[in-house]
């Protein structure tokens, strides 16, 4: 499928504005552009298996479109939502369980390179993956 393989992030756009308005600390924030994060995509049909490995953590996640799920995100807040697809556009709707606002998200290859793209209260940021 589209998204299946390994991508390792290449750059960030505006992702430290991001996580400020995420009340995530200065040295976490510091942290995450730092990451070398990589995602590693299995898409079967409606199921995704997604592993997510950074100099940080390494975790497994699983779901099925359109089915709400749980997740920590890598500074450990906590999330309820799910994904959705829309063509060949991943769309994902979160609230965080501390506050109940909303995360949205959205992944999509664009020009070889998976975009992903987050918004939380008005702020806007992406990161971009080169597929390995």
């Amino acid at each position: 499928m589209t998204f299946n393989g390994t991508w390792k992030v290449d750059r960030n756009d505006n992702y430290d504005k991001f996580m400020e308005k995420m009340d995530i600390n200065m040295v976490k924030r510091k942290l995450a552009e730092h990451d070398n994060l990589k995602v590693t995509f299995e898409q079967t049909g409606d199921k995704f298996h997604i592993k997510e490995s950074s100099t940080f953590r390494t975790t497994d996640i699983n779901f099925t479109l359109g089915v709400q799920f749980e997740y920590s995100l890598a500074d450990g807040t906590e999330v309820s939502g799910s994904w959705e697809m829309e063509g060949d556009v991943l769309k994902g709707k979160f609230n965080r369980k501390d506050n109940g606002k909303v995360l949205t998200a959205t992944r999509a290859v664009v020009g070889g390179e998976l975009v992903q793209s987050y918004n939380y209260e008005g702020v806007d940021a992406k990161r971009i993956f080169k597929k390995q």
